[in-house]
């Protein structure tokens, strides 16, 4: 496929690398973009995997299977986001997560040991490359963290204003993209029904705004809250 008109450049794997550095950096690792349709697996659990992905476009999730085959939610993908790096880079270790896409979605996958092995064709492009990846890795931690706090939390409202407030962080903005009341529902591991009702609550209270596939909070009732 080709990759021109993607702006692979402003992916976060790619910051302070410009658009020609990575047509070159492409070329060294034989890096490729495929085409995954909705509903899809882009990886299943367990399979064996030698590249890293990066989604370009649309949106996908990340599926946790238990060893009796039943699998959860762990939370979503989006442009920029990183896959199988766990299962490239250590595939001595049953990786038990599959990757499904919500959208049609195209990945970047680049092949692993070419990565390590791409420096000396690739200069300081590889090392920025690299600490990018690093940088990855060290949100995807973040969003562990920040799944098991929102679990955490005593009451439904109290996940859903957290899960929206991350949701903010990582937008830069107030009115955030969110998934469909299943998909939201899975997310925050809750009945949807229980869902749709305190949705409907908090917006009858003026605390939430609502749309279809958009929320935001409202600042001054939220800190009213304390």
């Amino acid at each position: 496929m080709q990759v021109y008109h993607l702006d692979l450049h402003e992916l976060p794997l790619f910051r302070d690398v410009s658009a020609e550095e990575v047509d070159k950096f492409i070329a060294a690792t034989g890096a490729a973009i495929k085409r995954v349709g909705k509903g899809k697996r882009i990886l299943e659990a367990y399979e064996e995997n030698h590249n890293i992905g990066v989604i370009v476009e649309g949106e996908a999730q990340v599926l946790a299977e238990d060893r009796f085959g039943n699998e959860a939610v762990s939370h979503n993908l989006e442009r920029g986001a990183m896959l199988g790096s766990t299962s490239a880079i250590m595939p001595q270790v049953p990786y038990d997560m599959a990757i499904e896409a919500l959208t049609d979605v195209l990945v970047l996958w680049i092949p692993y040991k070419a990565l390590l092995t791409a420096g000396p064709k690739l200069g300081r492009t590889h090392g920025i490359v690299m600490k990018n990846l690093l940088e990855a890795f060290c949100r995807k931690n973040v969003l562990m963290m920040q799944k098991i706090k929102i679990l955490s939390q005593k009451t439904l409202r109290e996940r859903l204003i957290l899960y929206l407030l991350y949701k903010e962080q990582r937008q830069g903005k107030g009115k955030v993209h969110v998934p469909g009341r299943v998909q939201l529902a899975k997310e925050l591991e809750c009945n949807r029904s229980a869902l749709t009702r305190e949705i409907s609550a908090m917006h009858s209270e003026g605390m939430l705004y609502v749309g279809d596939d958009w929320m935001e909070l409202d600042a001054d009732k939220l800190a009213a809250m304390g």
